[in-house]
C-alpha cells in the first residue's frame, strides 16, 4: 500500500506542474522556450528559499523529473560546491551536478534521431 501512495504522490505533484505549464500555454503569450526557462528560475529560486525540498521529499521523481527539477538539481549543486570548494563552486557546481543528465539526454536524442527519419517540417 505504500508504494501505491507514493505513486499517487508523485502523480500528484509531477501532474500539477504540467498543469501550470499548460494553463500558461494557453492563458498567456509566452513562448513554449521561455515557459521552459521560467521552470528552471522557479525551481532554483524555490530551492534558494528552501519551498522545492519539501516538495521533492513529498512527492520524490514527481518534483524532480520536470523543469523545476533541472533547476533544483542546479542549485543543490552549486549549494554542496560552495560548501566543499568555496566560491569557486557557484561556477562549477551545478555544471557537475547535472553532468549526467544532460549527457544522457544528449546520448538518447541522437540514438532516436538515428532509430527515426527526422525531417523539417514544411
Amino acid at each position: 500500500m505504500d508504494i501505491l501512495w507514493e505513486f499517487i504522490r508523485v502523480f500528484i505533484v509531477g501532474g500539477l506542474i504540467c498543469v501550470i505549464a499548460q494553463i500558461l500555454i494557453d492563458k498567456t503569450k509566452l513562448t513554449p522556450a521561455r515557459i521552459l526557462v521560467t521552470f528552471v528560475v522557479a525551481g532554483v529560486f524555490l530551492t534558494a528559499i528552501g519551498i522545492y525540498e519539501p516538495i521533492v521529499d513529498f512527492a520524490s521523481s514527481g518534483a524532480t523529473v520536470p523543469l523545476s527539477g533541472f533547476g533544483y538539481t542546479l542549485a543543490k549543486g552549486v549549494e554542496t560546491a560552495v560548501e566543499e570548494d568555496g566560491w569557486l563552486g557557484t561556477l562549477t557546481g551545478g555544471i557537475s551536478s547535472c553532468a549526467a543528465g544532460i549527457a544522457a539526454a544528449i546520448f538518447f536524442g541522437y540514438l532516436a534521431a538515428l532509430i527515426s527519419k527526422p525531417r523539417a517540417k514544411k
